[in-house]
Parts: structure tokens; C-alpha cells; sequence
């Protein structure tokens, strides 16, 4: 769970032949918005139920897209406010930051109303700037 939550590289975790993920050897600090209480109520959930949930996503990926293909090419036509880390792996994705920066999102949500990318910040926004993320959303929705 330290390994997963404080991976904040937006390179794709390694997998040693071993199963484990990298960074076995070094001592794992955790950022000031994960406490060691936090890793253990994960670690605790995930070990009654199993992560099996998680994976499943990726396992059923083509099935996904299956399903989901009736909506290819639909717009999503009501007023968004796109936030992500700058240091979040999915940002980093095969041509996704020149799609989010270039006019393809704009393109697909035409009430894109703005795209905040946070310096500094991976995947856990909301739990690494929870006020600013708060503030962020509010604002957004006191408009309507």
C-alpha cells in the first residue's frame, strides 16, 4: 500500500520477477497527507475483501470498450471543470497531455470550462490539496 499511494513518478510502477513492486529497498517516507493510520485502514479493507475489484477493470478493458462503443463519438454536453496532478501516471498516458492541452478534450466536452493541472500533485488530488480541490469544485458549482 506505501508503494502504490506514495508513487508519485509519472512512470508506470515496476514489477520485479517477483511479484513485488519496486522500490523494496528504500525506506518509504509518506507525504504529509498519508498517515500511517491511513495505510493501515487500506491495507486492512484490501485484505478482508481483496483487490480483485481494482483489477478486475483492467482485466474486462476490451469488454469495456465493447460495451461502451454505442457512445463512441458523443459529446458530453454539460458544463465541466477538468482537474488533474501534473505528476498523475494517467496525465503522462500515450498522447493524453496533448489531448487534454491541445483541443481533442475541448473537442469532446465542448463545456469545458477550464483545465486546472496542480504542480506537484499525482492521482490523490482530493487527498493531496483537499482545501484547494474544495475551493476548486465550489466555485465551480456556485456559478449555477
Amino acid at each position: 500500500m506505501k508503494i502504490l499511494l506514495t508513487s508519485f513518478s509519472p512512470k508506470p510502477l515496476l514489477i520485479a520477477d517477483n511479484g513485488s513492486l519496486g522500490r523494496n529497498s528504500e525506506e518509504i517516507r509518506l507525504p504529509s497527507w498519508l498517515s500511517e493510520h491511513d495505510i493501515d485502514y487500506f491495507a486492512s479493507k484490501f485484505s478482508k475483501t481483496g483487490f480483485t475489484g481494482g483489477i478486475n477493470y483492467y482485466r474486462n478493458l476490451n469488454r469495456n470498450w465493447e460495451l461502451l462503443a454505442p457512445w463512441t463519438g458523443i459529446q458530453i454536453t454539460v458544463p465541466t471543470k477538468f482537474i488533474t496532478g501534473d505528476e498523475d501516471l494517467t496525465y503522462h498516458m500515450a498522447a493524453m497531455k496533448d489531448y487534454i492541452e491541445k483541443g481533442g478534450f475541448k473537442r469532446g466536452v465542448p463545456l469545458l470550462e477550464d483545465v486546472i493541472i496542480m504542480k506537484g500533485i499525482g492521482h490523490f488530488i482530493n487527498q493531496e490539496k483537499p482545501e484547494e480541490i474544495s475551493e476548486h469544485i465550489y466555485n465551480f458549482f456556485k456559478k449555477f
